[in-house]
C-alpha cells in the first residue's frame, strides 16, 4: 500500500490529498528516510510525521483494505514516540496558546491563510 494512502486510511490526515502534500513537503519519513508518496509500506515498518518541534513515530501492525473507523486504528498502528518528545510537544502547544489574547477565539479563515503563508516562508 502507498504511504500517502496508508496515512489517510489510518486517519492521520483528513484527506488523501493533504496526506500526499505532507509527503511531498518532506514531513513524512519511512524507516528514518524521507520518501515519495508512492513508496510502499509493509507490516513492521516504522514511519514518522513531523509535528514541530518533534517527529512523532508509529509502527505498522497491519494494513487496512480501505479507510477505517477511528476505533479500529489502534489495531493497525502503535505509537513509538518517546514520552520526552510528547512532553516537548505539549509544552510547545501551551506556549503557542499563551501568545493569544484571552477571548480572541479561533482564527478566521483569512487569519489562518495568513499564518500558513507566513509559516511556509
Amino acid at each position: 500500500m502507498r504511504i500517502d494512502k496508508f496515512l489517510w486510511c489510518v486517519r492521520l490526515f483528513k484527506t488523501r490529498s493533504i496526506s500526499t502534500d505532507a509527503v511531498r513537503r518532506e514531513q513524512v519519513q519511512l524507516q528514518g528516510r524521507v520518501v515519495k508518496a508512492s513508496s510502499e509500506v509493509k507490516v513492521g515498518d516504522v514511519f514518522a510525521l513531523r509535528e514541530p518541534p518533534i517527529w512523532r513515530s508509529w509502527e505498522i501492525i497491519a494494513l487496512p483494505a480501505s479507510r477505517v473507523g477511528a476505533k479500529l486504528v489502534p489495531g493497525l498502528i502503535v505509537e513509538r514516540t518517546t514520552f520526552e518528545d510528547l512532553d516537548k510537544l505539549e509544552i510547545a502547544r501551551r506556549i503557542k496558546a499563551q501568545g493569544r489574547e484571552p477571548g480572541e477565539g479561533r482564527p478566521t479563515k483569512r487569519d489562518r491563510r495568513d499564518m500558513e503563508r507566513f509559516q511556509r516562508e
